[in-house]
């Protein structure tokens, strides 16, 4: 089994507004995926353009709500600049839910955002980055 996570969804009430968050906080565009009639953009790593080992989308579907204290937390990559994305967050609208941490044995850097939506988000930025 190469990957154990294929797919998770981070629900939103407003596509416009979670993509305009992610956009800003990832710096790269979120685009809605054709053909789902605005009901899911794909958040996509900074600098590629193909498909990622574990796809994270935005889904305004209603069959999930937003929630920062039921359900997983999804774990966005830092990509070496978790500062950087903290101060993102909060200029995009966002809201920082515990700060910077170090993540100990495991090494790196831990925290946690509030989106635009009211989802509860990790950011990881490892030893090395």
């Amino acid at each position: 089994m190469a990957n154990l996570l294929v797919w998770a969804d981070l629900p939103v009430r407003d596509m416009a507004r979670a993509r305009a968050f992610y956009a800003k906080l990832l710096g790269t565009p979120v685009d809605e995926i054709p053909g789902q009639e605005g009901k899911v953009a794909l958040l996509m790593p900074p600098g590629t353009g193909d498909a990622m080992d574990a796809a994270v989308d935005l889904a305004a579907d209603g069959i999930t709500e937003p929630s920062t204290t039921h359900g997983p937390v999804i774990y966005l990559s830092a990509n070496g600049d978790i500062d950087g994305m903290l101060e993102r967050a909060v200029e995009a609208g966002g809201r920082i839910h515990a700060p910077k941490q170090d993540f100990g044995q495991l090494g790196g850097w831990l925290a946690w955002i509030v989106d635009t939506e009211g989802n509860l988000v990790g950011l990881q930025q490892p030893s090395d980055g």
